[in-house]
């Protein structure tokens, strides 16, 4: 056998599922006919930093609107077949995802549905690979979401990592909404998760969302997802195009940052599902939303057919059920 430059199979496939279990903690509607159009090119830039929690809330909703101001053509023509926009950026220490939107929801309806740490269980675990999630309270009434994720959605849960997010409401006013899940540490070399939602009224009926997540990951990880990511992986494409291929076709993103960009979509999916099923009784109407929206975009996102999927989320359920 030939020698190769890349890392052995075996520690490659280790390092690369650790970060692609990392970032599916993290942490989004195309043409009706099932094949995604190619989105448009996004900017290669540095994405909107959330505002700081003790910022007051009129300020972070004054710059919140500004950002839409600033992406409102983009906005306006996106080919993600709604006001979607979705940034990456490789950061000194690791990844970051951004995913801007205008959604056919009132800001009260949005806070209502989405400020309660159960409120976010069920929508982290409409994730395929998101398996379990657990909410305690703590001290201070501080309360920890832990979630428990699997590297792929075929493996049992005895495999998952768990991942413990301190919860916290960084504002709630009627003209801003600010909710932010950090973990200090992860699986296998990657830390400092920050996960963020911010939500500003733009008219009675309609809002503008900011989910961004962001975390670290050592050396050894990195280069390890850079070769799994070049050699097993090399199929996997993000959203941004970067040109075009010899036949003409749009050139996705690769590498960390197409990485990156699908776990941002697929967690813009979980928001976008949930607010438009929150009840109590509606779990499989939400999960039935967030497999047609990843379905959408087959070339970035397919993984399993529906029913697959829908039996591994009533497993799931009956499971917990049992559990408590």
């Amino acid at each position: 056998m030939s020698s190769s430059p890349h890392p052995s199979v075996s520690w490659t496939r280790i390092l690369a599922g650790a970060l692609l279990l990392a970032a599916s903690v993290q942490g989004l509607a195309a043409p009706a006919d099932g094949a995604a159009a190619p989105p448009a090119p996004a900017p290669i830039s540095t994405p909107t930093p959330v505002p700081a929690a003790s910022a007051p809330s009129t300020s972070a909703a004054q710059a919140l609107r500004a950002t839409h101001q600033r992406l409102s053509a983009r906005l306006d023509h996106s080919s993600f077949g709604r006001p979607v926009q979705l940034d990456s950026m490789e950061t000194p220490d690791g990844l970051q995802g951004d995913v801007y939107a205008v959604v056919e929801h009132p800001l009260s309806e949005i806070s209502a549905t989405l400020k309660g740490s159960a409120h976010w269980c069920d929508v982290l675990t409409l994730h395929i690979n998101n398996r379990r999630c657990v909410v305690a309270g703590g001290a201070q009434g501080r309360e920890t979401l832990t979630l428990y994720v699997v590297r792929r959605y075929d493996k049992p849960l005895d495999d998952a990592f768990e991942l413990p997010f301190a919860y916290r409401v960084a504002s709630a006013t009627p003209e801003h909404l600010s909710v932010e899940l950090t973990a200090e540490s992860g699986p296998l070399g990657t830390s400092n998760y920050r996960v963020t939602l911010e939500a500003v009224a733009l008219d009675e009926r309609k809002s503008f969302l900011h989910f961004s997540y962001s975390y670290d990951h050592n050396a050894m990880v990195r280069l390890g997802t850079m070769a799994y990511l070049a050699t097993f992986g090399s199929d996997k494409v993000g959203f941004t195009v970067m040109g075009k291929t010899p036949e003409g076709q749009p050139d996705y993103i690769r590498g960390l940052r197409g990485l990156v960009e699908r776990n941002a979509m697929r967690y813009f999916l979980t928001l976008d599902a949930y607010l438009a099923a929150p009840g109590a009784d509606q779990a499989e109407r939400r999960q039935r939303r967030w497999f047609a929206g990843a379905e959408q975009y087959p070339r970035q996102l397919h993984e399993v057919d529906l029913d697959t999927y829908l039996a591994l989320k009533r497993e799931d359920k009956q499971r917990n059920s049992a559990t408590r």
